[in-house]
């Protein structure tokens, strides 16, 4: 296990496009997923570093696909959730919730709004 408990949200987000993609993910692929459901711009590098992290992390692991004449003949490297990331997320999912229960933030703008 790793001396972090919970993923930071940037691991949260890549981890979940990876399970979004269903094993078929690599790279620009999550990239393409991280984009359209957050709405915002992210580098390339951004990504493959985290699922660096997240391999080293033992978080996801990778396969290589087929050679592609696109890519020079290099293959893709898809990548998959492991055990331990499931695990990493619903900790994650777990600790926000926790921390959202019974939080009112109507009141507490309202509360921060008096009059004087």
């Amino acid at each position: 296990m790793t001396k972090r408990k919970f993923l930071g949200e940037f691991e949260q987000v890549t981890l979940l496009a990876v399970v979004h993609l269903n094993g078929e993910g690599y790279g620009m692929a999550i990239r393409r997923s991280i984009e359209a459901r957050t709405n915002r711009e992210v580098s390339i590098g951004a990504v493959y570093a985290t699922l660096e992290r997240l391999e080293t992390k033992g978080y996801v692991s990778s396969r290589a696909g087929e050679s592609i004449p696109e890519r020079g003949g290099r293959a893709r490297r898809y990548f998959e959730i492991s055990p331990n990331g499931r695990e990493a997320l619903i900790r994650s999912r777990d600790m926000l919730d926790s921390m959202w229960d019974g939080v009112d933030l109507e009141a507490a703008s309202d509360a921060g709004q008096e009059v004087a």
